[in-house]
């Protein structure tokens, strides 16, 4: 993760909330999805119930009615717009239940539309204080459902249970201090009767954590903090240290030590793990916390009964590039060395595609997905561990900055928060990546509560003049790439794929385009007016199949891009959701 420039006081003034006082809790039996069918989301397609698509986030869909034959005829069925001057990034992944499409929009926004005509249903705004300090504009990612609630966090690091309804609020919990720099922008997932939250505040060492909070109260569980040193809680009592303390961290480093869970994670009812994905170590200078900083940058395995971590991968040991772990692991099955395997598959910020083991932990293969890496040239498969090259780590700074290196990929990431995809039907992962490098020298710094917490300087450069972005279709059992789509752009969007033979994303240019999954031959495209940087998603209603994606361009790319944010400054903000089918014949 990055840090990003504060907000100015006005555009994060409190907004007007349309609701009553609080709604009794009513008891999740029988009044909408449950455990159950959360958890067999894959195979509903009348319904989109979690982030991802399913509890493993393939973002798949086994629905064959548009395919890659008759895609081209594909037709808006309608747009419903968010409205109001609170554009920004939107990079929210719908949800569609009984009728009604959920969106969350920037500033903590939560949308009820009429999932046949558009019509909204009803809003709420979140009443944000003056002093948020997100990093990375003010976006929001999605929401989760259950029984009758539909669940959000907010930019001042709040849980907010709505009746999906009404409206109207059930509960609202405070999960962390947005003072000291945190927030919140992930999706909640929710497992066994629990909401499953991390967050966000890394860049202001703030320490990362994940939160089970029971789904009917928003009451707190257990507690798992991300950095070695600091105390789990399970039913309010002390349920052991994270780590071992000053294994990997002097002194009292660990204490301000980031590793956000700002990007949520994903659950496996197989081997019954979350795998959480950890942020940036703080500060970003690692000059000034020698070790491996455990366990920043990493998948954690963690048990959703007790909140105790399972096993750890940490993908980048000591940090030096803001290299963020946070990406998404993504459960698959698959024959390795002669017998069927339980994987999981992560393409990471430092710009290597990763096999690992899902059952303990252990990496079984990491190839590059990005035409540039500098930081490392591989890793060992038996230790697990990058081959550094030192020299391109980024000097010690004296009483200013220290050396400058270029590097590659840039901060930003060969992939960032946006997720991908695994068909089920080619068994290949589409990944959205880019190429960018960037100049980046450390300087001094010292913690101050609730300030940027960095010790690092860069300037990020595109590595092509005709392209930044990629889509590649990745095997892997090899690594290999079969194929890819090259964008002028960065691609900061998720991606679909379906058993019709197609793969959508979008783009900032405003594109949601649609691919031949097993060639990458592009087939239809349509511009929604804003850039694209939402999930899309698909779905059936009265025998007929629907795509659905938000439209609005913001996110970390404008805000922090360097000489890649001037080439996409011309990009008009938006906000909407845009809906996709076949039309009668």
């Amino acid at each position: 993760m990055f840090a990003a420039p504060l907000l100015a006081a006005d555009e994060t003034a409190p907004a007007a909330a349309p609701v009553a006082a609080p709604a009794p809790v009513a008891a999740a039996a029988g009044a909408g999805p449950t455990d159950a069918d959360l958890m067999n989301d894959e195979k509903t397609p009348e319904n989109v119930l979690t982030y991802g698509m399913g509890p493993r986030a393939q973002r798949f869909s086994t629905i064959t009615q548009i395919n890659s034959s008759n895609v081209g005829r594909m037709v808006p069925a309608f747009t419903a717009s968010l409205g109001g001057e609170k554009q920004r990034g939107q990079e929210s992944q719908p949800l569609v239940y009984d009728g009604t499409i959920y969106v969350t929009g920037s500033y903590s926004r939560l949308f009820a539309f009429d999932a046949k005509t558009g019509e909204e249903k009803w809003q709420y705004d979140a009443r944000l204080p003056d002093a948020i300090v997100p990093c990375c504009d003010v976006v929001n990612r999605g929401a989760a459902i259950y029984g009758d609630k539909i669940i959000f966090g907010t930019l001042d690091a709040r849980l907010v249970a709505l009746n999906r309804n009404t409206g109207k609020v059930i509960w609202n919990k405070q999960i962390a201090d947005y003072k000291a720099g945190y927030s919140f922008t992930a999706a909640p997932m929710i497992v066994k009767g629990k909401v499953i939250v991390g967050n966000s505040g890394g860049e202001f060492g703030a320490v990362g954590e994940v939160q089970a909070r029971d789904v009917n109260t928003g009451e707190l569980i257990w507690s798992r903090p991300t950095i070695e040193g600091h105390m789990g809680m399970m039913n309010g009592q002390p349920n052991g240290i994270t780590g071992k303390t000053n294994a990997t961290w002097q002194g009292d480093q660990w204490k301000t030590g980031g590793g956000a869970t700002w990007l949520g994670g994903t659950y496996d009812p197989d081997t019954n793990l979350i795998f959480m994905g950890t942020g940036n170590p703080a500060p970003w200078n690692s000059h000034l916390r020698p070790g491996d900083n455990l366990y920043t940058a990493s998948t954690l395995g963690i048990d959703p009964d007790s909140g105790q971590v399972k096993w750890a991968y940490q993908t980048t040991p000591h940090d030096g590039w803001d290299f963020d772990g946070v990406n998404e692991l993504i459960p698959f099955d698959a024959m390795r060395g002669g017998k069927m395997m339980k994987l999981g598959a992560k393409a990471d910020r430092n710009g290597y595609f990763f096999i690992i083991d899902r059952t303990n932990g252990k990496l079984q293969q990491a190839t590059p997905f990005v035409s540039k890496i500098t930081w490392a040239n591989g890793f060992n498969l038996k230790t697990g561990r990058p081959n550094y090259v030192d020299a391109n780590r980024p000097g010690a700074p004296t009483a200013e900055k220290g050396t400058t290196v270029f590097s590659a990929p840039a901060f930003l990431g060969a992939k960032n928060w946006m997720p991908m995809s695994y068909s089920q039907q080619t068994g290949m992962f589409y990944v959205p990546s880019n190429e960018w490098g960037m100049d980046i020298w450390n300087e001094p710094i010292a913690y101050k509560k609730g300030a940027a917490y960095l010790g690092a300087g860069f300037t990020i450069k595109p590595l092509y003049d005709d392209h930044i972005g990629v889509l590649r279709a990745i095997d892997p059992a090899t690594g290999k790439i079969a194929w890819e789509y090259k964008n002028k752009a960065p691609l900061w969007g998720g991606v679909l794929s379906t058993a019709g033979n197609l793969v959508f994303t979008g783009t900032p240019e405003g594109y949601l385009k649609a691919f031949d999954a097993k060639s990458g031959k592009e087939l239809w495209k349509f511009n929604t007016g804003s850039g694209v940087v939402g999930s899309p998603v698909t779905w059936t209603d009265d025998g007929e199949q629907y795509v659905a994606v938000m439209s609005g361009w913001g996110g970390a790319v404008p805000l922090w891009g360097g000489e890649v944010a001037k080439a996409v400054q011309h990009i008009n903000q938006g906000g909407a959701l845009w809906v996709f089918k076949l039309p009668k014949s």
